[in-house]
């Protein structure tokens, strides 16, 4: 199997998380979207990374329904609870994390065209966006070491890709230890796992 990814796409990140913590052997070939002959478009119809092709050549997008195809390539440390209740709890998490995300890159996105180009009414509803889940998941961690039921799983992994990525591209303008005090304590534990520290941003 190989992914296609870019090297600080947090949804990319999660899934090479995935692919470390269940110890999944997967090639990485990092991309460059913009360039004519980038391969993404000939897997993904959408031209968006990550990119998992399979061995038989067929592809799965979108990191949600990657990750899902690798936690039950093996039975080993389900990262998706196989109960149902446990199992949206988690995936709930998830889709708040990539929603943040989802408002981060649309912020970076606007903040790299020519300032008189830029929008500022849409950058500050991204940005209130971010502001706004970071508080959800925040709230909802409380003091927990983990995000559901004590036990490290994919909506850890989603916050904690999120997180970095929020400190990465937002890190001047959204103090996570200061105004998020939860989920900076939840990424120092994320950042001690070996998949966290061999994934990080590159600047």
């Amino acid at each position: 199997m190989k992914l296609l990814y870019t090297v600080n796409s947090p949804y990319a990140r999660k899934v090479r998380i995935v692919a470390s913590e269940k110890h999944i052997e997967i090639t990485l070939e990092e991309v460059v979207l913009a360039a004519p002959d980038c391969p993404v478009k000939n897997y993904n119809p959408l031209g968006k990374v990550p990119v998992l092709v399979l061995t038989d050549g067929d592809s799965l997008y979108d990191s949600r329904v990657i990750v899902e195809y690798l936690d039950n390539r093996t039975p080993l440390a389900h990262l998706i609870p196989q109960d149902l209740g446990a199992k949206i709890k988690v995936r709930r998490w998830e889709a708040l994390a990539d929603g943040v995300c989802d408002a981060a890159v649309a912020t970076m996105l606007e903040q790299r065209k020519a300032a008189p180009m830029q929008d500022a009414a849409f950058i500050d509803r991204q940005l209130s966006k971010v502001s706004s889940g970071l508080q959800a998941l925040n709230n909802d961690l409380g003091k927990n070491k983990w995000c559901v039921n004590g036990t490290f799983s994919l909506a850890d992994i989603a916050v904690g890709c999120m997180l970095g990525y929020v400190n990465f591209r937002l890190g001047t303008v959204i103090n996570l230890s200061a105004e998020y005090p939860n989920l900076e304590h939840l990424q120092t534990a994320l950042l001690k796992r070996q998949s966290f520290k061999d994934s990080l941003p590159v600047a």
